[in-house]
């Protein structure tokens, strides 16, 4: 019987009290795809990290082709020929290709030329266009993934961990990840990717291990389950998705928010917003896609108050809000979910009913001459804590001690009962698990059918095709085209989320 290339057997690891990992076992065959699921927390990326060295296990063993080895740090991994790509890259940005590969790999007098010569050749191997000798900072977000990839390959990588490979890349881009992956493993090389994604699973997984509260919960070859069944484990029950409403005629109801001509730039810097023009009505999803970085968070910006628009007019229910402060905006009826919880969304060292109060401190509703109508505030938190379902204790839970999905979950209660009008969504299920995801989908979903305009941005078009009506594409700041939801495959919508007008596709076609 052949030696599995990594064989992890009853690993376990505690971080404090916590219980990151318990005996967990799984194996890697030689030129096998294991997939790794599970949600937010169940252990995958830390049994991944302690496989490449960035942590160390507390229990268990760990043995690549049949020896037992203690692995130290990364580069003790590398040199057994495990790297791991992690979701956020590590690229020096004003450094070319050529030396982020290099760099820690070579001493002494480096010749650029030789090893240039030599990632070119890695690159034609596996079909990688990657310009080597330009900064990185300038290449677009799937060259950096390659770059990224490179690096594992110029030092002979032959088992791979990839974690959240494609949450960044356009779908032709997510498309060739996935033969690579192919093309990788049919030379005999393993590869381990974390994602949550069903499709990329059941595309080109040999193996699938789904993981919850730290420990392996079940272990399945890809032709022998579905995508239902794998939700089913890695959450302990079914999803179903919320069916998307087409019986409400929402192009006939009225204009909630009318985007007229808008531009925005910073001081003598070239403008984040060119020429933006679109409505959205009552009872319509308006989706925007695109790659991150290309104007989507300063269109949510400009509409939430946080920035004003340098050019054009912003209407909310018929009246011009252009330069209206962000109270003004709220007290309209504009409920905003950002991109940045941490950031923009929580104060994480905060309460739950403090961060609630947070966005209501002007109402005197919840407050009378100055002082907090603690008690009205404390309760209201904790029915909405029930109605999101969000895992907490209660109003007095500190943001921090909840996950990523639970905080996501008090931020989307609290502006769903704030945007009377409108919600705006950006990237609202990013990280998140399959059941924070459902239950943000079935809130959105009910909105709609209570009549509110809603504008969800997100970089998942599968996300995008489930919940909207109309959908959008952003590129440069530029809209490349509003379409009805089914008018455009899903290569179409990614060569407008690559900057390729369809009509240009067109003229190549022919």
């Amino acid at each position: 019987m052949a030696v599995p290339a990594i064989d992890i057997q009853n690993v376990s690891k505690y971080f404090a009290k916590v219980i990151a990992n318990k005996d967990v076992s799984l194996t890697v065959e030689e030129g096998e795809v294991v997939a790794l699921l599970g949600e937010n927390g169940a252990g995958k990326s830390t049994i991944m990290k302690i496989l490449y060295g960035l942590y160390g296990k507390d229990e268990g063993k760990i043995f690549v082709r049949g020896e037992e080895v203690n692995i130290k740090n990364p580069a003790d991994a590398m040199s057994r020929g495990i790297a791991m790509i992690q979701q956020h890259f590590s690229l020096v940005p004003t450094h070319t290709a050529t030396e982020n590969i290099i760099l820690g790999n070579v001493h002494g007098h480096v010749n650029i030329k030789e090893h240039e010569k030599k990632l070119k050749e890695i690159a034609l191997k596996y079909g990688f266009d990657v310009p080597v000798d330009v900064p990185v900072g300038q290449l677009a977000v799937g060259q950096q993934q390659k770059i990224e990839i490179l690096k594992a390959l110029y030092i002979n990588t032959s088992i791979l961990i990839m974690d959240e490979p494609t949450a960044v890349l356009t779908p032709q881009e997510s498309d060739n990840l996935m033969q690579f992956i192919k093309d990788f493993t049919a030379k005999g090389n393993s590869i381990v990717f974390i994602t949550h994604k069903m499709k990329e699973v059941m595309e080109v997984a040999d193996k699938i291990v789904v993981m919850r509260n730290g420990v392996v919960v079940d272990t399945v070859k890809r032709e022998d389950t579905d995508e239902q069944e794998l939700a089913k484990l890695m959450i302990g029950e079914p999803i179903i998705p919320p069916a998307r409403d087409e019986s409400i005629d929402y192009m006939n109801n009225d204009v909630v928010l009318s985007i007229k001509d808008v531009s925005f730039g910073e001081k003598n810097a070239v403008d984040l917003l060119k020429d933006l023009n679109f409505d959205i009505h009552k009872g319509e999803i308006f989706g925007i896609a695109g790659v991150s970085g290309n104007g989507q968070d300063e269109l949510c910006d400009v509409i939430s108050g946080l920035k004003h628009a340098t050019k054009g007019t912003i209407v909310l229910d018929g009246e011009d809000i252009t330069k209206a402060s962000i109270k003004k905006r709220n007290t309209m009826g504009i409920g905003y979910c950002p991109v940045d919880r941490y950031r923009d969304a929580m104060v994480m060292d905060m309460t739950l009913a403090e961060n609630i109060f947070l966005k209501h401190w002007w109402d005197k509703e919840w407050s009378n001459k100055g002082f907090i109508r603690i008690k009205k505030l404390n309760e209201y938190t904790n029915e909405l804590i029930k109605r999101h379902r969000v895992k907490a204790n209660d109003y007095s839970d500190i943001a921090r001690g909840l996950s990523g999905g639970n905080q996501q979950k008090v931020v989307l209660g609290r502006e769903v009962d704030l945007g009377k009008k409108l919600l705006i969504f950006n990237q609202p299920t990013r990280g998140l698990d399959m059941g924070a995801v459902d239950r943000i989908h079935h809130v959105i979903s009910e909105e709609k059918a209570n009549g509110k305009a809603v504008l969800l941005i997100s970089t998942e078009l599968s996300e995008i095709f489930e919940m909207c009506d109309r959908i959008a594409v952003m590129h440069g700041g530029k809209m490349m085209g509003i379409y009805k939801n089914g008018d455009l495959t899903t290569e179409q919508i990614g060569l407008l989320m690559a900057g390729v007008h369809l009509e240009d596709e067109k003229e190549v076609a022919e």
